[in-house]
């Protein structure tokens, strides 16, 4: 990371402003249509990274996802918000409240539940997720499966990019410092 010194911020006349807190010399901005999609980061579900900070443990994403795939159940330690482009997803726990195109999902931390797309949807589920802390998964039998935040996911994104040779993979990095591209 290199620190940025900026001159304190003035009007279009040359008043000068307040400094603020964080100078800011740039937007930190991605565009959705240039960042490469990383396809089966689990079995039929891609995605495209919008902000992974770690050490804040948040985590946004673009997720595309196929008719039939599902997820482990499952609860977050914090936070999760998730808005419905397109398709159609459900959680078991929870059939008569589908998500489709158009909704917004806001769920409290430690909410318990398992993500499907059902296999007679007739495309692809896209979502943009922001959650907050882990996700803390389990097998069937109640025995813990996997955990994934936003340091694993990360770590996953950029293991997948290298390996497929896909890259650079552009998105806001932690604590918004800057846009990465490695």
């Amino acid at each position: 990371m290199t620190a940025r010194i900026l001159a304190q911020p003035t009007t279009s006349t040359g008043a000068k402003l307040p400094l603020p807190a964080l100078p800011q010399d740039k937007l930190l901005t991605v565009n959705i249509e240039q960042i490469p999609l990383i396809k089966d980061v689990f079995p039929g579900i891609h995605i495209k990274p919008l902000r992974l900070d770690p050490e804040r443990g948040e985590w946004v994403f673009m997720a595309i996802v196929e008719p039939g795939c599902s997820l482990p159940i499952h609860y977050h330690t914090g936070t999760a918000q998730v808005w419905t482009i397109q398709g159609c997803w459900k959680y078991r726990e929870y059939p008569d409240q589908p998500q489709t195109a158009g909704s917004y999902l806001y769920e409290p931390g430690g909410s318990v539940h398992t993500f499907y797309t059902p296999e007679d949807n007739t495309e692809d589920t896209i979502t943009i997720a922001w959650i907050e802390g882990a996700q803390v998964s389990f097998n069937e039998d109640g025995t813990f499966h996997s955990l994934n935040d936003a340091l694993s996911i990360q770590h996953a994104l950029h293991t997948l990019a290298a390996a497929r040779d896909i890259g650079p993979l552009p998105y806001v990095r932690g604590n918004g410092s800057d846009v990465t591209e490695d």
